[in-house]
């Protein structure tokens, strides 16, 4: 695979359908880039888009994606299930092929600032592209959500940007941008509506509270429109290779069982690297020594 980035930014919006159409929109049309995915929840009220190329398209429809989510996403009128500080909540830029994540990290800096400057925007760098410590994980940057952040931006130093105002955005909010390994938006939806019992499983498998490691979750409950009440554990697995998607999903089936209900089904978030998806795989299959070879597009692919 040559030398590539992904980028997969959240935007905070997942009912208007028109809003997302937009954005995609913005997106497919740059040159050079390849839109691998979107998808909108309106539970959590958010859509994720996924595209690829070399890092000037990635950046130049990046930027196109953030332009058109000012205008369309008002975060004063704004509410969802999912943390978010801004109308564009979050932007990665995620290594793939040969690229290095420090090759992200110093692309989501240049990045942020540029953003900042051009849209008088608030950008807080997460991840690998983080200026300070404190700010690695992005739950830390997220503290409190938008409605924390418009009380202490401008009032609390520890909560200044790293590039931009010291002011949210009027329509926009605030921006989380950074660069970080390939992760795995993944969710376990109970077949109960005991909101209750997935913060509890959340709170038992997350790393944060001594859980599986890399992993983060929290409890949410779908009410969609239409279909039956479903209590979620929504969850981020940001080092696949430490737990990996069977892992999480025998852990959370025990828990549900312990607690007289069982799984009703799960969901994969955009997109997963084809070696997670294999080892889910091979566990449910016990297969000993199995490589990803014996897959055989992937086999064919690699002579190719």
């Amino acid at each position: 695979m040559p030398n590539l980035i992904e980028c997969v930014p959240n935007f905070s919006e997942g009912r208007r359908a028109e809003v997302v159409d937009e954005i995609v929109r913005a997106v497919s049309q740059i040159d050079g880039v390849t839109l691998l995915d979107h998808s909108r929840d309106a539970t959590h009220n958010r859509s994720v888009l996924t595209f690829a190329g070399a890092a000037e398209p990635v950046v130049r429809a990046a930027t196109a994606a953030v332009g058109r989510a000012l205008e369309l996403i008002d975060m004063q009128k704004h509410q969802g299930a999912h943390p978010r500080i801004g109308a564009v909540d979050v932007i990665p830029f995620v290594p793939l092929g040969t690229t290095r994540l420090e090759e992200c990290a110093d692309l989501a800096r240049r990045f942020g600032e540029q953003i900042a400057q051009r849209f008088e925007l608030p950008v807080y760098l997460y991840g690998a592209a983080a200026l300070r410590p404190e700010r690695r994980r992005l739950a830390d940057v997220r503290r409190g959500q938008y409605e924390a952040l418009r009380e202490e931006l401008g009032v609390d130093p520890a909560r200044d940007p790293d590039f931009g105002p010291s002011r949210l955005h009027p329509r926009g909010g605030a921006v989380a941008v950074g660069a970080r390994k390939p992760l795995i938006a993944f969710n376990v939806n109970l077949a109960t509506d005991d909101l209750a019992l997935a913060k509890r499983i959340a709170h038992r498998i997350r790393e944060s509270s001594g859980g599986l490691p890399a992993v983060q979750a929290m409890g949410v409950l779908l009410e969609n429109p239409g279909e039956a009440r479903r209590a979620q554990v929504s969850m981020n697995l940001v080092d696949w290779e430490r737990t990996g998607i069977a892992r999480v999903v025998r852990e959370i089936r025990h828990l549900a069982l312990e607690a007289g209900t069982e799984i009703d089904h799960c969901e994969l978030i955009g997109l997963a690297p084809t070696a997670a998806l294999l080892e889910v795989a091979a566990d449910v299959l016990a297969l000993r020594s199995f490589s990803a070879d014996q897959a055989l597009e992937l086999r064919l692919a690699r002579d190719r």
